[in-house]
This record gives structure tokens, sequence and C-alpha cells, in this order.
């Protein structure tokens, strides 16, 4: 972590407020039914397979861990889910429906949100500022009811806002809603980029190596963080390199190398898979049973 953030105090969450997810995305389904389907979802750039036949599934309600070596494909898997690249063969289907050649923000609207592994925040818009974009995803009124304050711009405006300072509220970062995020410590601005993702209301919330960059004691808030995401009713899908953090809050794992799956179950069973162990080692698989 930079020696700049090391001094920063963890900042605590409040679970005790209600962010469960708004009916926005679709049907609910049940809990522990297929929510997102990744089917043979083969993605070539020119001569390279980045991916190479992948398939998985995420259940309503739980954490799934996607986990490989640097290179395995897991964020090019985050992009074919979320429309930025178009799979080469394959698809992906969500509540049922083939994801197809939506646009990212039809994905959005849809259900699904996700962040980065590097922060992209409106860095010169305060911390309100940037949950409230995510709050406007699902906003109906257009150009014309916000230039002459129609009703329905204003209770949607007023709802909107009550649902941001909720979503600060709860991560704690209430107190620094009008901060600019640029101004915001580290620790800070990836809780805030997870704040604007729910703000979207997904059902499936994507989080791609939200660790990046934490101390231990960080760390060990967010796993705290991402627990309790889940029991306030949505689903996440994580990619980390912490396999401490991995193994302790994830209730499956799948694991890439090269493109391709080479495990899937429980963490214990991934933790002592060979394949994996060969992976994550660099040692043949034979060696590493």
């Amino acid at each position: 972590m930079s020696e700049a953030f090391k001094d920063e105090p963890v900042m605590e969450i409040n679970p005790d407020v209600d962010i469960a997810p708004e009916p926005v995305g679709g049907p609910i389904v049940a809990e522990g039914e297929k929510l997102l389907e990744v089917d043979n979802v083969t993605l070539r750039f020119g001569g390279v397979v980045a991916l190479n036949e992948v398939s998985f599934h995420i259940n309503k309600g739980e954490i799934l861990g996607l986990i490989g070596p640097n290179g395995a494909g897991k964020t090019t898997c985050f992009n074919v889910m979320t429309g930025v690249y178009q799979p080469t063969s394959g698809g992906v289907r969500y509540l049922g429906k083939p994801l197809g050649k939506r646009k990212k923000f039809q994905i959005t609207k849809l259900g699904i949100a996700r962040t980065f592994q590097n922060i992209r925040l409106f860095a010169n818009m305060t911390a309100l500022e940037n949950v409230m974009v995510g709050v406007d995803a699902h906003h109906s009124t257009g150009v014309g009811s916000a230039m002459f304050r129609l009703p329905k711009h204003r209770r949607e405006e007023a709802e909107g806002l009550a649902r941001a300072m909720e979503l600060l509220e709860f991560m704690g970062l209430r107190g620094k809603a009008n901060e600019l995020a640029r101004n915001l410590p580290y620790g800070d601005q990836r809780r805030l980029e997870i704040a604007r993702a729910l703000a979207t209301s997904p059902q499936l919330l994507c989080l791609d190596e939200p660790a990046a960059g934490f101390n231990p004691a960080e760390k060990a808030k967010l796993m705290e963080l991402i627990r309790t995401i889940r029991d306030q009713g949505y689903t996440v899908l994580l990619i980390e390199h912490d396999m401490k953090l991995v193994m302790g809050v994830t209730d499956r794992i799948v694991v890439l190398e090269f493109g391709r799956k080479i495990a899937e179950g429980s963490p214990a069973e991934v933790r002592d898979n060979p394949a994996v162990i060969a992976a994550y080692l660099g040692v043949d698989e034979e060696d590493a049973s």
C-alpha cells in the first residue's frame, strides 16, 4: 500500500442501514436459483485465445470467487459478462435470457453492476454526485422534464438523493458526501465505487480486485462489507488475488488458467485441487499431487 495511506483510519461501515436492491432489474429469482450462466464462452483477439470454452453459473444469493494467476482471463470474462466484449462463440444468459449484443448501459439496467481494477470515479465530482450517477441509471424522466422541473422529475430527484445518502451512510461515507472524489483517501475511493455500483440497484454485483492496495485491517473490513452486501439481498461475483480473503468470504470458487476453467467447487475443494496448486506454484500437476 502507498505510504500516503498507511496511517489512514479504517472506515467503519454501517450494516444497520437497509440497502436491499430495488426490483428494477427484471424478475427477482428465488434464493439458490441460477442468476447468471456463462455457457461455453470463447473469445479470440486475432490469434490469441483469451477465453476457451469457459462455462460456469452464479446462484442467487451466493458469493462466487473467480480466481487464477495473472493473465488467466478473469477480467476478460468480467468484460464479456458486462458487455465490454462480445464472445467469439458461446454466450451469457442472465435471468434465463441471452445477453446477446446488448450495450453496457442496457446490461446495467437489467441488473448487473461492476467495479474496476483501477478506480474509475469522476474525480472532480463529489462523493454524493458520483453515487447519484448510479441512481440516475433508472430514472425515466428526460431532458424536458428536468428543464421544466416537472413533478415526476422532482420526485425522482428527491428519491435518488435519499437513496444516494443511504448508500453513503452504509459505506461510512455520509460525512464526506460533499468532498471531491479525488480528495478522498484510497480506501474511501474504493468504497465509493462500490456504493456507485450498488446505486444502480443490481441483482448481481461484480467486484474486480476490490482489495488491491489494501492493508490487512482494510481487507478484514472488506470481507465484512462483502458479507453484509450479500446478506442484504445481493449476489456477488468476486475477482481477487488475495487468497486468504477469497477463501474466507466465498461460497464457491471458479479457477481459470490461460483462458480455460481448470477447477470449480467449494473453497476447501479448490484449495486442495492439484491443478490449482500447479497453476499457482508453476509446477507439474503430478508434483502438486
